[in-house]
């Protein structure tokens, strides 16, 4: 199964994929009326820094999910098919609960609608539109074999290029 995978490395720290995915939750998915929108959208995806490196942050829906346990009302599951964390925003009650058990910070309040909102993973989508959007591509959705076999191979260009500069 692809997940979204993270290479802080290529991240530029543009924002593209927070600004995607606020457009991508937003009614209408249209950019304009997004960005004039009274209320702007809330993106899902979070791009932190140190001032040295910038690393995009969302939901990883993890394999124990502790946001899924701090949820009383079941507004937090996890898809047994897919390991996907997923949000019924109709039985959230807003307790916060699980922005507090969320190890990440990803899941923020949406105040407006007094709810929480994370990742979903784009779920009418491909590709999720933080992956689609980055430009360079720091944020890959993809299955983890792949990706940990291209970083190995980014490994062993890196250590020949190394070496053969020893010589």
């Amino acid at each position: 199964m692809d997940q979204i995978l993270i290479s802080p490395e290529r991240c530029l720290g543009c924002r593209s994929c927070e600004l995607a995915c606020a457009v991508e939750h937003f009614p209408g998915k249209d950019l304009f009326l997004a960005v004039a929108a009274e209320e702007p959208p809330v993106a899902r995806i979070f791009v932190e820094t140190d001032g040295k490196t910038n690393f995009p942050m969302q939901c990883r829906h993890c394999q124990q999910p502790q946001c899924v346990n701090a949820c009383m009302t079941g507004a937090l599951r996890q898809d047994n098919e897919t390991g996907k964390v997923i949000f019924g925003q109709d039985k959230c009650v807003g307790c916060w609960m699980c922005v507090m058990a969320c190890p990440f910070g990803v899941i923020v309040q949406d105040w407006r609608q007094r709810v929480a909102l994370k990742c979903d993973r784009c779920p009418d989508r491909d590709v999720p539109a933080c992956a689609a959007a980055c430009p360079t591509g720091a944020i890959r959705f993809m299955p983890v074999p792949d990706y940990s076999k291209e970083k190995r191979q980014r490994y062993l260009t890196m250590f020949v290029d190394e070496e053969g500069q020893n010589d």
